[in-house]
This record gives C-alpha cells, sequence and structure tokens, in this order.
C-alpha cells in the first residue's frame, strides 16, 4: 500500500473520530476513504477549533485529525494550534510538504518543525515510508499521555506517495495513569481536614481525567466548597449547595469571598498560572496542588504541599484516606447557608441587568432568558472571547460536565464557532450554542456555512452591538462614536444555508430561542442576531 494509505488505515485503528480539513493534500480522501467522517471547512483555522472542540468535549477520549497543504495552508493554521497548545488540547496535525528533495528551497515555507515546536506537544516529519508506524505509533503516545497537546506531523510528498508494502505492523496505542505516592496522600488528607477554611479551585484536568464524580465526592465527604477556573467549569454542578462557580477574570461574588476567606486552596488539575484570566489567589494561603505535570510544579505559587498523579486516580486515593482516617465530616449546614446566603446577595445585586427590559437589549437578559429555556442537562455552552466570556461566565450555571466549554489560557476571538461544531460533532444528541460579538464572528462566520453544508445543526447567537466592546476604555481609536461595525447577520445566515432570525426587543427573546429549535430540529443551522448593547458592567470583586 501507499504512505497516505497506511496513515489512513492507522488512523482508523486508532478509532479517530473525524477529519476536519482544507485542501490539499493526498491524505484528505485518503482518510475519507477509510470511512472517517470528513468535514471540509471555509479555512484551516476552522478546521483545527473544530478538532479542538471536539477533543475538549471528548475529554481526549476522541481524537480528531487536520489535515492541510503544505506551505499556506499550515501557516494558516498557526493561530488555531498556537491556542490549542496553550489550552493543552488534543489532536493530531497532518500538513502535507514538499518532496524531500525541495525541503530548505527558498521561498518555500519548510520549516514548520522548527516554528511549530512552540505550539505544540511533539512536531516532527515522516522522513521515509517505512517509518509510519513507529512515527504514528509515538504521535498517539503523545496525545493520549501526560498533559495532553496538539501533536504535528508533516507529511512530505513522496513518503505519502512511497510504496510501504501490504503487512502494515501495527497495534493501537494505549493511555497510562499514574497514581500519587501513598505518602504524598496522607500529608495532603491531613493537610485538608486540619484546615478551618479549605476551598477546591477546580481546573480542566478534572474534565479530561473524568474525575467529576470523584471531585463531588471529595467535597461532599471533607464539606469543601468548590470553585472553577473557566477552563474547569462545569467539572462540579454549579446548582450543588457546595459549588461557589466560577472564578476567573470575571467571577461570582461567592468565589472571591470564600477565596478571600479560606486559609487552604486545594488546587487540582490546574497549572497554577498567575494570569489575568484566573481569579487571584490572596497571599498568605496554605497551598496544595495535583497536577499530571511537573511543569505546573512552584512555578507561579509557592506550593506547600504537591501531588503528581491522575486526578481521577489520586482523588480516588485521597477519598480512601480521609475515610480511613477521620470518616468525613457532618453536613456543615452553617457552610452551605453561608454559600447560598452570599449568592442570592450576588444575584440580587444584577437581577436589574439580567431581567433588563432596554432596548436595545441587554446582553445579561440574553443570558438569563436563555438559561431558564433550555435543558442545561443535555447542552453545551461555549462563549468567544471578550464580553461574551465575560458576561456570561459568572451566571450561566452548567449542570452536566462539559456542559460550558471554557477556554482561557488564549483568547482568540472566532474560536466558538468551530468548538460548537466539533463539540456538536462529539456529542451529536446535545443542544450546542455559542455566543459570539460582532468582531468574533468576523473573524469566522463564513464557518457556518460549513455547519449548513455538513447538515450540523448548532445555535449562534450573535451579540450584534455594531462596536468592539470593552475595547473603548484602553484604545481611544476604538470608542463607539469613531469606530463602527455592521452586519445582519440574519439574512447572512440565510445566505449561507441555515436559520437566521433577528432579535431587538427582549420578550421575542424566547420565542426566537425556540424557532431556532425547531430550525435545528430539521438539521440545520440557527443564527439569533440580537441587536443589543454595549454593556460595560462584569461581575469582579477585586
Amino acid at each position: 500500500m501507499k504512505g497516505v494509505d497506511a496513515i489512513a488505515q492507522i488512523l482508523k485503528l486508532e478509532g479517530v473520530g473525524i477529519q476536519s480539513c482544507f485542501p490539499s493534500t493526498p491524505l484528505i480522501d485518503a482518510i475519507r476513504d477509510v470511512g472517517i467522517r470528513t468535514i471540509m471547512t471555509r479555512q484551516e483555522r476552522g478546521a483545527i477549533d473544530i478538532a479542538s472542540g471536539y477533543g475538549r468535549v471528548s475529554n481526549g477520549k476522541k481524537i480528531a485529525v487536520s489535515a492541510m497543504q503544505e506551505g499556506v495552508g499550515i501557516e494558516n493554521s498557526f493561530a488555531g494550534i498556537a491556542h490549542a497548545f496553550a489550552d493543552a488540547v488534543p489532536m493530531l496535525v497532518l500538513p502535507g510538504q514538499y518532496d524531500q528533495h525541495r525541503i530548505g528551497i527558498y521561498p518555500n515555507f519548510f520549516d514548520a518543525m522548527h516554528v511549530f515546536k512552540t505550539v505544540s506537544k511533539w512536531v516532527d516529519r515522516i522522513n521515509f515510508v517505512d517509518r509510519i508506524p513507529e512515527m504514528m505509533r509515538r504521535a498517539f503516545t503523545f496525545l493520549r499521555n501526560g498533559r495532553v497537546g496538539p501533536v504535528v506531523l508533516e507529511v512530505p510528498y513522496d513518503v505519502a506517495d512511497g510504496e510501504l508494502g501490504d503487512n502494515l505492523n501495527y497495534s493501537p496505542v494505549k493511555g497510562y495513569r499514574t497514581s500519587a505516592d501513598p505518602r504524598d496522600v496522607k500529608v495532603v488528607a491531613r493537610a485538608i481536614l486540619n484546615a478551618k477554611y479549605p476551598i477546591i479551585r477546580a481546573g480542566e484536568g478534572v474534565l479530561y481525567s473524568e474525575a467529576w464524580d470523584e471531585l463531588r465526592e471529595l467535597a461532599e465527604l471533607a464539606q469543601i466548597p468548590v470553585m472553577t477556573t473557566i477552563k474547569g467549569k462545569s467539572a462540579f454542578p454549579e446548582d450543588h449547595p457546595l459549588s461557589l462557580g466560577y472564578g476567573g477574570c470575571t467571577a461570582t461574588k461567592t468565589v472571591n469571598h470564600f477565596l478571600t476567606k479560606s486559609d487552604l486552596v486545594f488546587s487540582i488539575g490546574s497549572s497554577l498560572t498567575s494570569w489575568w484570566l484566573d481569579a487571584p489567589i490572596p497571599p498568605g494561603k496554605t497551598i496544595v496542588q495535583l497536577t499530571i505535570d511537573e511543569f505546573d510544579v512552584n512555578k507561579d505559587q509557592m506550593n506547600d504541599y504537591v501531588i503528581l498523579g491522575d486526578a481521577k486516580l489520586v482523588l480516588r486515593q485521597l477519598i480512601d484516606e480521609v475515610n480511613k482516617t477521620s470518616g468525613g465530616r457532618a453536613e456543615n449546614k452553617d457552610l452551605i447557608q453561608e454559600i447560598g446566603r452570599v449568592k442570592d446577595e450576588w444575584l440580587k445585586e444584577w437581577m436589574p441587568k439580567l431581567t433588563s427590559r432596554e432596548v436595545p437589549i441587554n446582553p445579561y437578559r440574553v443570558f438569563w432568558d436563555f438559561m431558564q429555556t433550555v435543558d442545561r442537562k443535555n447542552t453545551i455552552v461555549t462563549p468567544d472571547s471578550g464580553n461574551p466570556r465575560d458576561q456570561l461566565a459568572p451566571f450561566y450555571e452548567s449542570l452536566i460536565p462539559r456542559g460550558y466549554v471554557g477556554w482561557g489560557n488564549a483568547t482568540t476571538l472566532g474560536f466558538s464557532l468551530g468548538a460548537a461544531i466539533g463539540a456538536k460533532l462529539a456529542e451529536p444528541q446535545k443542544m450546542v450554542i455559542n455566543f459570539m460579538g460582532d468582531a468574533s464572528i468576523g473573524m469566522t462566520g463564513m464557518d457556518f456555512e460549513t455547519a449548513a453544508r455538513e447538515k450540523i445543526p448548532i445555535l449562534t447567537v450573535v451579540l450584534n452591538n455594531s462596536v468592539l466592546s470593552g475595547y473603548g476604555k484602553s484604545m481611544q481609536d476604538m470608542q463607539p462614536s469613531k469606530f463602527h461595525l455592521f452586519g445582519d447577520y440574519a439574512k447572512l445566515a440565510e445566505a449561507l444555508g441555515g436559520y437566521g432570525e433577528t432579535v431587538q426587543n427582549p420578550d421575542e427573546i424566547i420565542p426566537a430561542i425556540g424557532r431556532a429549535k425547531k430550525a435545528m430540529g430539521s438539521g440545520v443551522p440557527a443564527l439569533l442576531n440580537v441587536i443589543s448593547k454595549e454593556e460595560l458592567a462584569i461581575s469582579k470583586y477585586w
């Protein structure tokens, strides 16, 4: 068989779920021909974003592959791959490459191995056709073990066209998990139980490890309130009595209250990086960190206690240790009442905006009506960066793991559309919604046609206020009076083969969502063009 067919067969053996791509490379047809669903996008970044959404929502258990041509194809993919690397998302990127005797000849873009080294977990080039099984095996080993991330593997045309023979010697790669040193578990369990006001800070590692049941069990057993990071949001049900909600660049009031009050912060599945998109940890706290990656340890925070290992296995060890040494704690009614009181105070403070009857529509009213309308146990939501993220994240209560797709180590405008398409492909039975602003739909909006053509019924809500929201505070040239955006995005959606509707009055929000759901039931994507005001207020308490 030819090299390109061997690669396709290996992807099939590895259980690759989808291929998102943009021409041209001989890999695209070969991968499609072995039965892997192939999504042709409108541009390379869209293909990468779809693979990213797919990998996130499946917690890395399903891998998407993205293929594109050499040169401009892999160049156009850079932003998406860099975003996936920053957020630690597993995907396999297979760019084409010139025949090897032409690599390095100016002005060809030939040094992807050097350029992408800084934004991938592993990057290499298949230099001989008989090395295909070996290098694909290495690729999937990196995709399934340790801190995940994108893998980039170049396929030169002479390798793709080379003859491998009929005997493909390949077995699928396993993923491996590690538990913690029992002595570390005992020390940490004792520290948690001795703390007067402990708090759990749950990151996305909980989701990739699928450790949400263990997280809940430990929180209930030791009566510890739980906050999540932006990427960890949905790892803990936000209607739970011990939930504090999300804490990032914006946050619930409960997060600020209990983070300030805490004497011990137990970070699970998070790098603890000091970053503007994470809620700051006040000084003087005892820091406990559970992570799979040694590069996270003692980076920006001085750790008092560290456990290295898989979140699911280590949390089970901690649960067993707490049960053995103390039997856990009785329900702390005072703590639960305090959480409820602070949360009620916070919602009362924001209810005028959440239920506003302003015209143009206040975006908080859109989020509130949306949350009251959809079945959140059967819904996946992701906002775009900027105000849609900052305003939605604190108030949207996620009830199921990956019911909210958070992203934040990179803030690439327009990502939410591809992420929503990928999420729907990973979980086709769920309703998937992404919220965008004027700027973000300008980045990637043409891939709405990809969803229409491929019959991927997502809902896109555009908060159309005709300005670059939030930027005016720091960039005078972008003040609303000086810089305007424009678009009738409902008509755009219809022109691209989907359902489009413009919403101008707050009383129309819920009926419009109902009509959009009906359209999606027939297999087409829907877009609501919500004429909204520029709302600069955000829920931030530090």
